[in-house]
């Protein structure tokens, strides 16, 4: 496959970016226009949290696509959505604080411990700040090995936010919990996705396979 131009990856960057603000967009207008429905904060908080957790699915998907596209230049979108997910995670945690709770911090230590899922939330937001606080070149390079070892925690901040989804979901309301069941379905395929390829879809795929290690027969054996 023919690989892309610096044009082409500087325009692919600037259309991510720009339907990456466009939930945020709707959002305003919404509210503008007083159109978030009988319960607008709730409105908000769930909004502002399915689209914290799309674009976390879509930063976990890049590797993925990458190797089954064989586009390498998709790495280079993973940092953009990366910092886009965490942004409406912090919108979503801020709108819950601020507007929910009525800014009564306190409150929130209660909440954690009378509702698990808004632990599990919320441990979610505070292993991204780590991942967000270093994502620039300077702290790669800075870090070094540790920088990959450190941004692993993409992995289980996954399963915590589609958890965090899934468990304020009444089990009963079958058309209401299908959405983060999708969810945790397309979390574990992108999981499985990273697993070794077996050599016959290698193969398939025509990409050269490393020849198997031979022990050396010792002189005169």
């Amino acid at each position: 496959m023919k690989k892309p131009t610096e044009t082409t990856i500087v325009v692919a960057k600037i259309l991510v970016f720009a339907l990456c603000l466009l939930p945020l967009g709707h959002l305003i207008w919404d509210v503008a226009q007083q159109t978030l429905g009988p319960d607008p904060v709730a409105a908000l908080e769930h909004r502002s949290g399915d689209w914290a957790l799309r674009l976390l699915l879509l930063t976990l998907a890049i590797t993925p696509l990458r190797r089954f596209s064989g586009v390498a230049a998709l790495i280079r979108l993973r940092r953009m959505l990366g910092l886009f997910a965490f942004f409406y995670a912090t919108l979503h945690l801020t709108v819950y604080l601020a507007i929910d709770l009525g800014g009564f911090w306190r409150q929130l230590f209660s909440e954690i411990v009378k509702r698990p899922y808004i632990t599990v939330g919320f441990l979610a937001w505070l292993l991204l700040v780590p991942l967000a606080l270093t994502s620039t070149k300077g702290m790669m390079r800075r870090l070094g090995r540790r920088w990959g070892q450190l941004h692993k925690l993409v992995y289980p901040i996954g399963l915590l936010a589609v958890l965090h989804y899934l468990w304020q979901v009444k089990f009963g309301q079958k058309i209401a919990v299908r959405e983060p069941l999708v969810y945790l379905a397309i979390y574990f395929a992108l999981m499985a996705a990273r697993l070794p390829w077996p050599a016959w879809f290698t193969r398939l795929r025509g990409q050269p396979q490393p020849e198997p290690v031979r022990a050396s027969r010792k002189p005169g054996a």
